[in-house]
């Protein structure tokens, strides 16, 4: 089982060397291969990677849906304080690219009629620099920031609760990203100068994530026109929450992989 492997990530690519370059993370290696021949059983993250070891032979290849989606847990807590109405999903994530991502979401943020909560995974002490932001801690968890009238959430253990109400995201991450696009999310994306989230890791995420990310420059205001384009376009959105949806696929990865293997060994042993 390689979780990282899918072969969404082999559309859209630029050359037969940018394949190469990524072949492990993108497809699967002949060595890899060559192991699936062996196994009782290979567990693949999506259904297009099932498919594309089918028509490799592997016929005991097997997906039971999204290890990822497996892992987001229930709402963490009720967010009725931040207003009744749909959020918007800031996710810079946890790698150090939020220091650079997060002043530009903030900016676009002012220009959608959403209310932004930000999904914020570390120590306060971690914020990057906010010029012009006045903040007020609302609780242990919870920090307020105000500008010219306009209130974000800086929420901390409450990721999960962000993505139930969200009705579009901004996002520099991996695999919070996924998660919201399997909840139908449409994500704009943008690329900063690293660690992480570099130009070549957005346009890979695009490759995997397809209709549901929508890239584009690192410039609030390209950001907020997209988003605005998503919020009124109600055919695109559509199509951009679907496909995400289809692309992760359901939870049970987790589940089905351990009643498979339970299964095996109960008949192995008999």
């Amino acid at each position: 089982m390689n979780p990282l492997v899918s072969a969404h990530y082999l559309e859209g690519l630029s050359s037969p060397l940018e394949l190469l370059l990524d072949w492990g993370g993108s497809d699967f290696t002949p060595y890899e291969r060559l192991l699936h021949r062996r196994a009782r059983a290979v567990f693949v993250r999506d259904e297009k990677s099932l498919n594309r070891l089918k028509s490799l032979g592997i016929r005991h290849a097997y997906w039971y849906g999204s290890f990822a989606m497996d892992l987001l847990p229930p709402p963490e807590r009720d967010l009725g304080f931040v207003g009744p109405d749909p959020l918007l999903a800031l996710l810079p994530g946890t790698r150090g690219d939020e220091a650079f991502s997060l002043p530009l979401m903030l900016e676009a943020s002012r220009y959608l009629p959403l209310v932004p909560a930000v999904a914020w995974p570390k120590a306060w002490e971690a914020l990057p620099s906010l010029p012009g932001w006045q903040k007020t801690f609302w609780d242990e968890e919870t920090l307020k920031l105000e500008r010219q009238g306009h209130t974000v959430w800086v929420l901390r253990r409450a990721f999960s609760a962000i993505l139930h109400r969200a009705k579009l995201a901004f996002a520099t991450a991996g695999t919070a990203a996924e998660q919201a696009a399997g909840l139908g999310i449409p994500i704009v994306a943008f690329p900063t100068p690293g660690p992480q989230y570099t130009r070549a890791f957005a346009r890979r995420q695009k490759r995997l994530l397809g209709e549901a990310l929508h890239l584009v420059e690192a410039d609030p205001y390209r950001v907020a026109s997209q988003g605005l384009i998503l919020l009124q376009a109600l055919e695109l959105y559509q199509r951009s929450s679907e496909a995400g949806k289809a692309r992760i696929g359901p939870p049970g990865g987790i589940q089905g992989t351990r009643e498979h293997i339970r299964k095996d060994l109960e008949e192995a042993f008999q």
